[in-house]
């Protein structure tokens, strides 16, 4: 990146937060600290009103602006294909407010830009594993992402898919995830006294509350995951498929804990870490005498209870 590129990516990195240090820019532009002392001095002489805060590093005086930031045609492309990606895997409140932006996006765009993006278009498309779940009355993701950012208590409504149960919950929202083909929340839940994994398909009706809760008394969604796998008793599982099963395997495999595979000529071997020797054992089942249990020996058991269940089962008839 030559000098008055960098100059104006550094200057877009100002506007796009609240405040950034000499170090996150040198990190992200791969350059001395030196330069980047010297790269603000030179944007600062150019009338760019760049305010250094000794300590906590520099901010774009408020009100100041640029004119409409230019993408490049590959730029433009990949924010083609996020808007992809947000219809199939957001919620109705988030696609509004993506296509809305992206409608801005592409105003600013040079005319052979735009014809890139409207040519693209027609030629990018994602297509779900499954058949989409059915439009819920109600879209909560968006709401969701405010509470979290204002450290807002919500008021929920959550019907529990195990106990088959409606209840009326007080939540301290932490972060959202998205698992299993389905959007998550993790929040506090003061009725359970305990951090729960809330489905959004689940949600009845959620009201942000004027109740604000203080984020340091919680672990970021990133600490939590790690918490939660530590706590986790995960078994070491190591099976080996036929090489023409192996291939079909895809994502599946990462679903049942997949960790790593070796090549051994005519199968694949597979290594698995599993919180539950059974469940992974009916997803093996499926896939009959393509597959051979190398360890544990309590997986062998299993797999030879299930088949003679089923055996006994279709034999009735």
């Amino acid at each position: 990146m030559n000098r008055i590129d960098r100059l104006h990516a550094i200057l877009t990195h100002l506007q796009s937060k609240k405040r950034v240090t000499a170090q996150e820019m040198a990190d992200r532009f791969s350059i001395s600290l030196r330069t980047v002392y010297r790269d603000v001095k030179s944007l600062d002489e150019s009338g760019v009103p760049v305010i250094g805060e000794a300590g906590t590093g520099y901010t774009i005086m408020e009100g100041y602006r640029l004119p409409p930031v230019m993408f490049t045609q590959e730029e433009a492309g990949a924010l083609l294909l996020g808007s992809k990606l947000a219809e199939q895997f957001t919620d109705g409140s988030v696609k509004r407010h993506f296509n809305a932006a992206l409608f801005k996006i592409k105003a600013v765009l040079r005319s052979t830009d735009k014809d890139y993006v409207d040519s693209l278009t027609d030629h990018i498309e994602i297509l779900a594993r499954r058949s989409p779940a059915p439009e819920l009355p109600h879209q909560y993701l968006s709401l969701w992402q405010q509470a979290i950012v204002q450290k807002r208590v919500v008021d929920l409504h959550y019907h529990s898919g195990a106990k088959e149960e409606t209840t009326k919950r007080n939540v301290e929202p932490i972060g959202l995830l998205y698992y299993s083909s389905a959007w998550h929340l993790i929040a506090w839940c003061r009725l359970r006294k305990g951090y729960r994994d809330f489905r959004l398909s689940r949600m009845l009706n959620v009201s942000l509350k004027e109740e604000f809760f203080d984020r340091s008394a919680h672990p970021s969604v990133q600490e939590y995951i790690q918490q939660n796998r530590g706590s986790e008793e995960l078994q070491e599982v190591i099976v080996s498929f036929d090489r023409k099963v192996a291939r079909y395997l895809h994502e599946q495999k990462y679903l049942n804990g997949f960790v790593s595979e070796e090549d051994l000529g005519d199968c694949i071997c597979m290594k698995f870490l599993t919180s539950s020797v059974e469940y992974f054992g009916r997803w093996l089942l499926m896939y009959g005498n393509t597959a051979t249990v190398e360890s544990p020996a309590a997986l062998r058991t299993l797999m030879k209870e299930l088949a003679e269940r089923l055996l006994a089962h279709h034999g009735t008839y």
